[in-house]
């Protein structure tokens, strides 16, 4: 079965940084792009960032473009988002997805404080 398990996240103030990591198993990781969602409170899922199996392609959404950094290690079977210069509106639990299956994992939470 497909799993992803989420960490890295916690508590930081404005303008922190935080790296989280996901590591996968169950699937053959390397042949699989995969991404980085987060959920605000009270908020729907969306986007931040996808990389392709080998990093040929990388995408990050416009409210994180500049400030993460999305990368993999197909060796490890983890995918890594860093985040830098957090912002408040960047707190929510976030969760890594691979594409071609329908999982999540339990999601790390990120709180940035003013």
């Amino acid at each position: 079965q497909v799993q992803l398990v989420e960490s890295g996240g916690g508590l930081v103030h404005s303008g922190g940084s935080l790296r989280l990591a996901c590591v996968a198993a169950g699937f053959p990781f390397s042949e699989h792009a995969m991404r980085w969602y987060r959920q605000a409170p009270e908020k729907e899922r969306t986007f931040v960032a996808r990389m392709s199996m080998y990093g040929e392609i990388i995408d990050y959404a416009d409210s994180v473009k500049g400030r993460f950094t999305i990368s993999r290690d197909n060796a490890k079977n983890t995918l890594y988002l860093q985040m830098n210069n957090l912002k408040p509106e960047d707190t929510g639990v976030y969760y890594c997805k691979a594409d071609g299956y329908p999982v999540w994992g339990q999601g790390t939470q990120v709180t940035v404080s003013s």
